[in-house]
């Protein structure tokens, strides 16, 4: 058995960066920046009003100061003439600041009787104006890579940028194997239960980037694994779950093997997970994840999550850990790195009882995995342990 670093660094090892495309903005969210994208304009392009009020001149502003109002300005329609002494112009958030005014008076702040506005007493000292470029400027960079939200969508839209370039999302085929399986929604038969994993799976790879499809159930057989294998022929990476273990059954490494892959590494020091297979597999990457579906979806938290990342050039780095203190004491651990299903509150990280490989129940509760070295030796609660939230 290999260590779960050591399996992470054998993983980044089979996986690029993906090449890019070219996309529209409005389709960018949630993808990562590949090409560094440079700001076509100043925001905002003009000295701005940030207030509802009068634009003066601020030389003659002070309380009781009595100004005629000329004109006013709005925003996308400016005043073409300029204040001067004693003028002002009535003006609105976001409206460009007219010629020779230096200063917005809120209009909580004055008095207006017709077209003559009075200072009030106890004026602020804030000028209320956006200067030009205060947001950024024309040549300011977003720097690549970067994983878009909805805020840098935005940000990019007022840069006037209309397209972007960004890592392609890499293509993932889901296989469920064995005759024990079938799908959500079919009735299943009396020794059989519903293929849960590759739904979980597809959830959380989707969710970081990549582009997960389910392929049908591979049966117990070579020639069905055989036919999941060649719908898969395609993919960037290839994931199976379930037929990585050594029962008579199991046939997915053999299989594997027999069209072509080249192992890299089988069985983690981890629990659960440990049956985890790797290789290269006619261009693509194979990873065999364990049937039983915490398993699966613990492995696809610590494994196929940092390797996606890799691929859409967010760098080769495992899943950046957090810390909490115990709430609970917890005995000694064994010779496998742990991945106990937990919750963080405020009072601390607190690990589940009752922590089977099958209870997806218990996976959904949690919002951590908490993690125990090999070997480590019994925690109290209050001592400070490592976790990945879920």
């Amino acid at each position: 058995m290999i260590s779960v670093d050591d399996a992470l660094q054998q993983l980044f090892s089979m996986v690029t960066p993906l090449n890019h495309e070219t996309v529209p903005l409005a389709q960018a969210s949630g993808r990562v920046l590949a090409r560094t994208v440079t700001a076509k304009r100043d925001q905002p392009p003009f000295a701005a009003s940030a207030m509802d009020g009068y634009a003066v001149n601020s030389d003659t502003v002070e309380p009781r100061a009595r100004f005629d109002v000329v004109g006013e300005a709005a925003a996308g329609h400016r005043f073409d003439g300029s204040v001067t002494k004693g003028k002002a112009v009535r003006i609105f958030t976001g409206a460009p600041l007219p010629l020779g005014a230096d200063r917005v008076i809120i209009q909580e702040d004055v008095e207006r009787d017709g077209d003559r506005i009075t200072v009030k007493d106890g004026l602020g000292d804030s000028v209320n104006i956006r200067p030009a470029g205060s947001d950024f400027r024309c040549g300011d960079e977003i720097a690549a890579p970067r994983l878009l939200r909805p805020s840098d969508i935005a940000l990019l839209a007022s840069m006037n940028i209309a397209e972007v370039s960004v890592f392609r999302q890499p293509d993932i085929a889901l296989i469920s194997t064995g005759d024990e399986l079938v799908m959500p929604g079919e009735t299943p038969g009396p020794d059989q239960i519903i293929a849960s994993n590759t739904y979980g799976l597809k959830a959380m790879l989707d969710s970081i980037g990549a582009k997960a499809r389910i392929l049908p159930i591979a049966r117990d057989t070579v020639a069905s694994l055989e036919t999941a294998f060649d719908l898969a022929k395609d993919a960037d990476l290839i994931v199976t779950i379930g037929g990585a273990s050594v029962g008579d059954h199991d046939l997915v490494g053999d299989v594997a093997v027999g069209l072509g892959m080249e192992r890299a590494f089988y069985k983690i020091a981890m629990r659960p997970g440990k049956p985890l297979m790797a290789g290269h597999m006619n261009g693509a990457v194979m990873v065999g994840l364990p049937g039983n579906p915490v398993s699966a979806m613990v492995c696809g938290h610590v494994f196929l999550a940092p390797v996606v990342r890799a691929m859409l050039g967010l760098g080769r780095a495992r899943t950046p850990r957090l810390t909490a203190p115990l709430a609970n004491d917890l005995p000694p651990n064994g010779p496998r790195e742990h991945y106990m299903r937990a919750h963080v509150a405020d009072a601390g990280i607190t690990a589940y009882e009752r922590q089977d490989s099958a209870l997806l129940n218990v996976l959904a509760d949690a919002n951590a995995l908490l993690i125990r070295p090999r070997g480590d030796g019994p925690r109290q609660a209050g001592e400070i342990v490592e976790y990945l939230p879920i």
